[in-house]
């Protein structure tokens, strides 16, 4: 995906400048994605807002410390990934339990314009049952599957070992494909 408007390294030396259009500009470019990563971790419309807010607030105020061994998307990526898994243990932790059971349904355009309508809905059906899953098991599959980590990295993440990432998302796998022949087809 390209951005013939600035390029994304212009705009950060222009964020650390302290240029507030540019900041816009890189939150305006990343917004999307990255609200769709944290909405599929904490699975609420309302909780991924706030995370995207307190991720964007922390990326920018730490920019000097981002050295380009990565993506900016990547960077920031982690820093949305990190948050929203810190967010959600917090929930756990207090047992909050929200007043309504927030449905939402994540589409991630690029798959959806790329897709034809059975895969697209295949996709569909695939996201839906996942968050069916033990949370776990959502969110490891989460990481591994839509999010493109590692074994080591997400072993990192959910802060477990390497072993038991490997047979959590084994079985998280089995989990889907159990859950997903026995639901009735599309």
């Amino acid at each position: 995906m390209s951005h013939p408007i600035e390029h994304t390294d212009v705009l950060l030396q222009a964020c650390l400048e302290g240029d507030s259009r540019a900041q816009m500009k890189v939150y305006d470019r990343y917004y999307s994605a990255m609200f769709n990563t944290a909405v599929r971790i904490v699975k609420d419309a309302a909780t991924a807002e706030d995370i995207m807010q307190e991720s964007f607030l922390s990326a920018f105020t730490k920019l000097d410390t981002f050295k380009g061994e990565v993506t900016f998307g990547a960077w920031l990526k982690r820093i949305v990934i990190n948050n929203s898994i810190y967010h959600y243990r917090k929930q756990q932790k207090n047992r909050e339990v929200g007043l309504e059971s927030v449905l939402y349904k994540v589409e991630d355009n690029d798959v959806a314009e790329a897709a034809d309508g059975s895969t697209a809905r295949m996709a569909q059906k695939v996201l839906e049952t996942m968050k069916q899953l033990k949370d776990n098991y959502r969110i490891s599959l989460t990481l591994h599957l839509i999010e493109g980590y590692d074994y080591h990295e997400i072993s990192e993440i959910m802060e477990i070992s390497y072993a038991n990432c490997r047979t959590t998302i084994s079985r998280a796998k089995e989990s889907l494909r159990n859950k997903l022949t026995q639901a009735p087809s599309i």
